[in-house]
């Protein structure tokens, strides 16, 4: 897990870096959640994620938005950290030309960010969106979503009310040719403070599923 330093729009970008395992290894990208809230890419979640996809044989690269712990910048709404997140994957792709597929994951703010970052890159065939703000930001964006994915959510989530939610997986579950799953954790707040194993179960067991050769999502 080598701590790295890429350049991004606003000067120098902190990260941990997987390096691929093996040729052709497939990519993922974890995105923390809201830096002005206390968000890294040492919160939990994110961590337990960048972990799910090392196991599974990914290249797996997390990092500090802008203006968090080394990373250079102040923070800028969204749009700038979007920026961010596009640079780090030119980062991964430019010292992992061979990849096959490119995954994004993200937590909360994090999972926003990446919902837009699949609607730019279309190598990214799969996404983990976990808590996802659908009360506070657009997701009209997602017009159509270009990839299938999972999104999670607990029942108990005092930040993001699990309605505003449903309406966006039901939104997205109108269109054709993807796939969207969605769990509900039925104790779980909106950090899954004592619920995190559950969280994982299901990332996981999504994980496990898209990735088997017979896997019906591609």
């Amino acid at each position: 897990m080598p701590d790295v330093i890429f350049p991004g729009p606003e000067g120098r970008i902190e990260g941990r870096f997987s390096p691929p395992p093996r040729p052709r290894a497939p990519v993922a990208l974890i995105l923390h959640p809201h830096p002005q809230g206390g968000g890294t890419m040492n919160d939990r979640i994110t961590q337990a994620m960048y972990k799910s996809f090392v196991a599974r044989g990914f290249a797996v690269l997390r990092f500090n938005f802008r203006g968090v712990g080394r990373s250079q910048g102040v923070f800028d709404n969204g749009i700038g950290e979007l920026s961010d997140a596009a640079s780090a994957l030119d980062w991964v792709q430019s010292i992992h030309p061979e990849a096959q597929t490119t995954w994004v994951a993200g937590f909360s703010f994090g999972a926003w960010i990446g919902m837009q970052l699949l609607m730019r890159r279309p190598e990214i065939r799969g996404f983990l969106s976990v808590a996802p703000p659908a009360n506070m930001y657009d997701f009209s964006f997602l017009a159509p979503c270009p990839s299938s994915g999972i999104i999670v959510a607990g029942l108990q989530d005092e930040i993001v009310p699990p309605a505003s939610i449903q309406k966006l997986v039901d939104k997205l579950r109108t269109q054709r040719g993807i796939t969207i799953h969605h769990d509900e954790i039925p104790r779980a707040n909106h950090f899954f403070e004592h619920e995190l194993d559950q969280l994982m179960k299901s990332l996981d067991n999504y994980l496990d599923m898209r990735l088997a050769p017979d896997s019906p999502i591609r």
